[in-house]
């Protein structure tokens, strides 16, 4: 049985009550029935009516849309997660079935109580809706980048006063080509109604394209990390991310307009920098999901560390260890689509032709942007099209002139070609070379972040290669810049990696910002294995000390009493129940000093 206190701690941890008092959470609590399912039970079933409102205390479900094909898996709920409430505010039947995955305990609401609920404490029903209205925008969305077990909890793109804002400018540019067709209407003339049409059309395209842009971004919170989504169309793609691991603070910040229209920013600082919600829907709920999650991680960190601690000792005292079951892994749908699947190897080739980023293994490969690339080739490429533009004049004029072909006929009854046609290919050649080798030598400047080391590569065709490396432990600091307008427009620039007193330089990137991510995470992946691995051999030294000590214990205490406690003196082992207990009071914090053994 779930005590009050513990169910009190349980709602306050959950971002849909924040801002209640403990009276009121304690009002919630006794209203909540505990219920056990065991593992592989069907909580509801898709269409059914909703009985009411779910909490999940313990255990964990899997939520599947049923097929006549199979289930369609959907996504993992965890303890702290809750499901039900949207078939009750939107009075329908469920949207999905619902199954346990292990014996799992829910806090339970009956309908009746959820919807007096609602209307005793009215702030709660805005953080529901928040929470659908991001559900329902994250199953219309695919990101192919999220992990099979990782869940989308919030999801939301800037507030429409941006896309106001930014429409303003197609919106005052419309009185140009409506006072040019008026004047065409007045003067009788067409000239004017056909560039105003045609501006007319650029202008409707250009709010097309800002819509488009502005529903194309995306701020997002999931069990594992926090990511912001910008995608230029034709431009860029840039995805910004943190770990919720390496979350220092979380700050919403709004103005009046803001409050009153329920958008601001929410800054979220990290270890390897800070992430940015500029002008999101809903701060404070998205603030309340980050926090949440947050803790979460880093109470599940610190649940590791005890289990870890706990393994140790008993692999130590030779106790058998519990083996964490291995989670099941959601189906990863099979694309539909032949073409993709029977790609051929020239479009291999193709494909990756000009490819900016590529992973082989767990190295990440970037080369320069292809606008370095165009830059390179731009001499090559304009005497090419002189050239070619040179043909095309000959050839347009051999077909004009009636004394002459481009096929002159001999007296021996065979042909000559035009002597300028088959120059002209001959002088391109050294051109084409030219374009090739500037080919070559941007793929081969390639930058490397590699689990271990950066790496900045420089190689010229049949020339010199130079090596540059640096240990990714070292890096003190990075930064990114974009300069001029073409670095602005096609998003790419320089990362700056400072290495104790020298500098790494990533040149001309796409997107240095998801660049200079890459390095930090990087970054903090390698100085966190170091960690564990210092924490595990320290975790074993430690476990050699209590296990000897455990081992030891006739000579520390006095001797039992006949009969009791044979088994354990022979062993010189504690019940298992003590020894978690005395493990978790170490792992707490107090010091060896403090443990009765």
């Amino acid at each position: 049985m779930i005590e009050l206190k513990e169910r009190n701690d349980f709602l306050n941890q959950i971002h849909l009550f924040n801002g209640l008092q403990d009276a009121e959470l304690t009002d919630i609590s006794v209203k909540l029935v505990e219920r056990i399912y065991p593992a592989k039970t069907v909580i509801f079933e898709r269409d059914a009516k909703p009985d009411g409102f779910y909490l999940i205390y313990k255990g964990k479900v899997r939520v599947v849309q049923p097929r006549e094909r199979g289930d369609d898996f959907l996504t993992w709920l965890d303890s702290g997660d809750y499901f039900g409430e949207e078939a009750l505010l939107e009075k329908r039947g469920n949207s999905a079935t619902v199954i346990t995955e292990d014996e799992t305990i829910v806090l339970f609401l009956p309908r009746e109580g959820f919807e007096n609920l609602l209307k005793k404490y009215e702030n709660l029903r805005s953080n529901f809706l928040v929470s659908i209205k991001s559900r329902n925008l994250a199953r219309s969305i695919v990101f192919k980048w999220l992990d099979p077990n990782e869940v989308v909890y919030f999801i939301a793109r800037r507030h429409k006063i941006r896309l106001y804002q930014a429409l303003l400018a197609p919106f005052f540019s419309l009185a140009l080509p409506i006072a040019l067709i008026g004047w065409s209407f007045l003067s009788g003339t067409n000239s004017p109604a056909a560039i105003g049409a045609f501006l007319l059309v650029c202008i409707l395209l250009w709010a097309l394209w800002l819509v488009i842009d502005w529903g194309n971004d995306y701020y997002i919170v999931t069990n594992q990390r926090v990511v912001s989504v910008e995608r230029v169309i034709g431009i860029y793609d840039s995805r910004q991310e943190v770990p919720l691991a390496t979350i220092l603070s979380v700050n919403v910040e709004t103005d009046i307009i803001g409050r009153a229209l329920d958008y601001g920013n929410v800054a979220v600082r990290t270890f390897v920098g800070n992430i940015k919600f500029n002008y999101v829907d809903h701060p404070d709920q998205a603030a309340d999901m980050i926090r949440e999650h947050w803790e979460r991680t880093k109470a599940e960190g610190t649940q590791a560390q005890k289990d870890a601690m706990k393994n140790a000792i008993r692999t130590q005292l030779g106790l058998t260890v519990g083996q964490k079951p291995q989670e099941e892994q959601p189906p990863i749908p099979v694309s539909e689509d032949k073409e993709v699947q029977e790609k051929g190897l020239i479009r291999i080739v193709l494909a990756n032709l000009f490819k900016l980023r590529k992973e082989e293994g767990g190295t990440v490969i970037y080369h320069k942007h292809w606008f370095v690339l165009l830059k390179q080739m731009g001499r090559p490429l304009l005497f090419l099209l002189g050239l070619a533009v040179l043909m095309v004049i000959r050839i347009w004029s051999l077909y004009n002139n009636p004394n002459q072909a481009i096929f002159e006929k001999l007296g021996n009854g065979g042909f000559r070609p035009d002597t300028i046609l088959v120059t002209i290919p001959l002088l391109m050649l050294p051109f084409i070379g030219w374009m090739v080798w500037e080919y070559v030598d941007w793929k081969n400047d390639i930058y490397q972040i590699t689990p271990d080391e950066i790496v900045d590569l420089d190689k010229t065709p049949l020339g010199t290669e130079e090596r540059r490396s640096a240990q990714i432990e070292n890096i003190l600091s990075t930064e990114y810049k974009r300069v001029g307008l073409m670095g602005y427009l096609f998003n790419f620039g320089t990362v700056s990696i400072v290495v104790g007193g020298s500098r790494l330089e990533f040149q001309d990137v796409l997107d240095p910002a998801a660049v200079q991510s890459d390095i930090n995470r990087r970054r903090m992946a390698h100085i966190a294995r170091k960690s564990e691995d210092a924490t595990n051999s320290e975790r074993e030294r430690m476990a050699a000390w209590l296990a000897a000590y455990h081992q030891n214990l006739e000579e520390f205490e006095p001797p039992l009493n006949a009969g009791e406690g044979d088994e354990m003196n022979r062993a010189g082992i504690m019940d298992d129940d003590k020894l978690d207990g005395q493990i978790d009071d170490l792992m707490d914090g107090p010091s060896m000093d403090d443990m009765d053994f």
